[in-house]
């Protein structure tokens, strides 16, 4: 693995296009600051007391004149501003950033320009200054309509704000996605069935429904391990998990992945190039990337600590800790880890063009006959699928099939 150091980008050569590039390529960009951080959340996020905005923008408009140097002027279908709070950067900001990458890249038409947003008055006050620099599609972090949950989740928000943000959010974007999270502590069905109705009735094309896990070094972490709350056990998670997919679906909602509902064609465009293992440039503090270049397949980890990754981008031009060659083992695992999540699953001949021999030399058809067997896996027409009950279960079939 190649430590702070990485190939030094060449503008008279372009990079070879992924194998597979109807899987799609993207860019994200990580804005890693918050107001707080929310005692649930794993992501790199970080709460300053004041930000160099100039800095920032010269600092992630560098990293990515870096990157699209390494893979040259390929067809970009979608760009997602996560983090972190994204909303709280200037829209200038993503102004410059989107423009940069469209000089770079070949946006496509209909090019996919994602945000993610809190309900909090400071950023719904933004909404349509960051439309008119180019943000189509908008990830509002609702969480719940119920003030106590919200308390319980740390969120800055009331429900009241929440709803209000919401309507200026439908009034500015095309397409606005919310999040919320159930399996909280105590939840019962009929309050969840309450709550996911309030969701449907919006008339949202995409909705990001995820179950409270707890992640290691999280305030929930520590919280969940001195027992100052409990989770709903398996059944309980069972039975919101199928409430969830009856009553999306019924809406007209597939659950095209594991967490995520929409009707047909209002898909995240973004994250289907992740599922779909396509290739993805991240840039900013702590932004994970996969993508081909002259050398192959590679990834990419930037530095996580924003003034370590801003210091990084300033003396060398990019902030990469740690970038790697991805062996072609380790990418049909991580195909078939993140295909295996989506309805529409894995093209079987993906994997054969991919390792250069026919599938059930890759894959063992005895474990495969197995989950087969026991209904957690099924081909069909020439592609691998989970079942439902495999994606319950995913990571535990995925060390079986793996």
């Amino acid at each position: 693995m190649r430590s702070a150091t990485a190939p030094r980008p060449s503008g008279s050569s372009s990079a070879p296009a992924s194998p597979d590039g109807a899987a799609g390529f993207g860019l994200y960009v990580h804005w890693p600051f918050c107001l707080s951080k929310c005692p649930y959340c794993d992501f790199n996020s970080h709460v300053r007391a004041a930000i160099d905005e100039a800095a920032w923008r010269q600092g992630l408009l560098a990293e990515l004149d870096w990157f699209a140097a390494r893979v040259g002027p390929r067809p970009l279908a979608s760009i997602f501003f996560g983090g972190g709070t994204p909303s709280l950067m200037a829209p200038d900001t993503l102004a410059a950033l989107v423009a940069r990458a469209r000089r770079h890249f070949a946006a496509s038409p209909d090019l996919e320009v994602t945000l993610e947003a809190n309900p909090s008055s400071v950023e719904a006050g933004r909404f349509r200054a960051f439309r008119d620099a180019g943000v189509n599609r908008l990830s509002l972090g609702v969480q719940s309509f119920r003030d106590e949950r919200l308390r319980f989740l740390g969120r800055q928000h009331d429900a009241a704000a929440a709803q209000a943000a919401l309507d200026i959010a439908l009034a500015a974007f095309p397409r606005v996605s919310i999040d919320l999270i159930y399996a909280l502590p105590g939840q019962a069905e009929a309050e969840w069935r309450e709550d996911l109705s309030r969701a449907l009735g919006l008339g949202l094309s995409h909705l990001s429904l995820y179950q409270l896990t707890i992640e290691p070094n999280t305030g929930f972490a520590g919280a969940h391990a001195r027992g100052e709350f409990v989770l709903p056990d398996e059944d309980a998670q069972s039975r919101l998990y199928d409430l969830t997919g009856e009553m999306t679906a019924a809406a007209g909602l597939s659950a095209y992945e594991v967490s995520n509902h929409a009707s047909p064609g209002q898909e995240s465009r973004h994250n289907l190039v992740y599922w779909r293992y396509g290739d993805y440039l991240g840039i900013g503090p702590g932004a994970h990337g996969r993508f081909h270049d002259t050398e192959g397949k590679r990834a990419s980890r930037q530095w996580r600590k924003p003034e370590a990754w801003l210091a990084c981008v300033r003396e060398r031009g990019h902030g990469t800790e740690a970038e790697e060659e991805v062996p072609v083992e380790a990418q049909i695992e991580e195909m078939l880890m993140m295909g295996l999540r989506l309805a529409e699953g894995v093209e079987l001949g993906r994997i054969e063009r991919l390792a250069g021999r026919r599938w059930d030399e890759v894959l063992s058809p005895a474990r495969l006959a197995r989950l087969e067997k026991g209904a957690f896996l099924r081909r069909q027409d020439g592609r691998l699928h989970a079942t439902e009950a495999g994606r319950r279960l995913l990571n535990t079939v995925l060390a079986e099939l793996l």
